[in-house]
């Protein structure tokens, strides 16, 4: 069932960029990443269209390991994503659709702790999905949707 959930999670994502595309709305790019750029992962952090801002999944790392607290590992995402979203003249409380990827769901409770201190006005509609190993061995990977209010 959580293969279904993810297949129509990202489905639905698929809709909404060509719906954005399709009505030929500039992209701006964070963090770009080129085609001819080698050795770097295929993607790029977010792209920009209109007022809605697509983030690419992000882990909670530093120095490219993850780090012991499962708290820590959910403040770091979350930070990341932040940044990212102020790069784009947003806050978190543009978020719209956040979407938690999460190695052991055992750790939905330490998430949850740091999760809620990051908003100051509605939650965005979210999903918690039992996924598996993540890259790296992290226990999150969070990828979301913002609009700009």
């Amino acid at each position: 069932m959580n293969k279904f959930k993810m297949l129509a999670s990202t489905f639905i994502l698929l809709a909404l960029l060509v719906s954005n595309l399709a009505h030929g709305q500039e992209r701006n790019y964070i963090n770009a990443r080129s085609a001819t750029e080698s050795g770097a992962p295929p993607f790029s952090g977010a792209v920009q269209i209109g007022e809605t801002l697509y983030l690419s999944g992000m882990l909670g790392l530093v120095n490219g390991q993850v780090p012991d607290d499962p708290a820590e590992e959910a403040r770091l995402v979350l930070d990341s994503i932040k940044a990212t979203l102020e790069q784009a003249g947003m806050t978190m409380d543009d978020l719209v659709y956040v979407q938690i990827f999460c190695s052991d769901v055992a750790h939905y409770d330490a998430f949850n702790a740091v999760y809620r201190t990051y908003f100051t006005r509605e939650f965005p509609a979210r999903a918690f999905l039992g996924a598996g190993t993540l890259l790296f061995d992290a226990r999150f990977e969070i990828q979301s949707i913002a609009v700009k209010r």
